[in-house]
């Protein structure tokens, strides 16, 4: 492993009703990178005709959801309101704030054939004084990302600050969040932007300082460390990172900066208290005790 390599995370993979998810944050020696204290890749999937991805309407606290796709669609609700599908390519960031309720479907329209399900779903914790923000959500298309290509390398940045771009999405501390498609014998350099920061190997044919990383893998990298990543074939990764926002607690849906809020959160979902979404009557009850790698979207 290379010297600028802190550690190499392999991840916990679950069948969610079909749909392979590999979480790679939180791990069993890393709770965060930056903000970012969740990270499932999903899929690809192909659910037949009839079939979907049906995520009951869940709460959140006290963090922000980013959901981005590589393939297929899928629709957002919440309990501000917002009925959204979002497409490969756009952003879906719901800042949970002091509460939020979602669901994550797959439209009706997209049930009457077999389809295809791969995205990335990220959770970022909230500065400790943005925790109880009020809840809002944002849709960002494909559209309005700043994207670009140089020597065979396209970037998109989805969400923070990275090479003097700044994408538009709203965010709360300072990140990078970057989808980098590369083609054979193509490299760039990444500099040391930020204090933490990881690169996530979506597919194989990836080499970091000339280090092969395996497929599904999260490279965490030293502090100050600036690297190359280069590619063997076609080749796709994403990197995250960021200032660091201090220690949080994860229990089931809920993050916070303080255990009293996450057990305020159980008992307000367990008595009805948290706000409901428009349109839906299912929900998913508060678990006894969250399985390990059991948490939805």
């Amino acid at each position: 492993m290379s010297d600028r390599l802190k550690q190499l995370i392999t991840p916990h993979i679950q069948d969610l009703g079909g749909v392979l998810a590999r979480r790679l944050l939180p791990s069993d020696t890393l709770a965060l990178v930056g903000p970012f204290i969740f990270f499932d890749h999903l899929g690809p999937a192909v659910l037949p005709p009839g079939k979907g991805v049906d995520v009951r309407p869940h709460p959140h606290i006290n963090l922000a959801t980013v959901t981005y796709l590589f393939e297929g669609v899928l629709l957002h609700r919440d309990s501000v309101g917002s009925v959204r599908e979002i497409h490969p390519g756009a952003v879906n960031w719901m800042t949970a704030g002091r509460g939020i309720v979602h669901s994550e479907r797959t439209p009706d329209a997209a049930r009457s054939q077999a389809a295809t399900l791969h995205g990335i779903q990220i959770w970022v914790a909230l500065p400790a004084a943005d925790e109880e923000t009020e809840p809002s959500f944002w849709h960002h298309p494909a559209s309005e990302l700043p994207m670009w290509e140089e020597d065979g390398v396209s970037f998109t940045l989805i969400a923070g600050t990275a090479f003097d771009r700044t994408s538009p999405v709203q965010i709360f501390s300072p990140m990078i969040y970057l989808d980098v498609q590369l083609a054979p014998g193509t490299q760039f350099t990444l500099p040391s932007d930020y204090s933490e920061q990881a690169i996530y190997s979506v597919t194989a044919g990836l080499q970091i300082d000339g280090v092969a990383i395996a497929q599904h893998r999260l490279a965490v990298l030293h502090p100050g460390a600036a690297v190359s990543i280069a590619a063997e074939s076609s080749a796709r990764c994403l990197v995250i990172g960021g200032e660091p926002v201090g220690e949080r607690i994860k229990w089931w849906n809920f993050v916070s900066s303080r255990p009293e809020r996450i057990e305020q959160a159980k008992q307000d979902w367990q008595q009805g208290h948290f706000e409901q979404v428009p349109g839906e009557t299912e929900f998913i009850p508060l678990p006894e005790t969250p399985a390990p790698q059991a948490q939805p979207m």
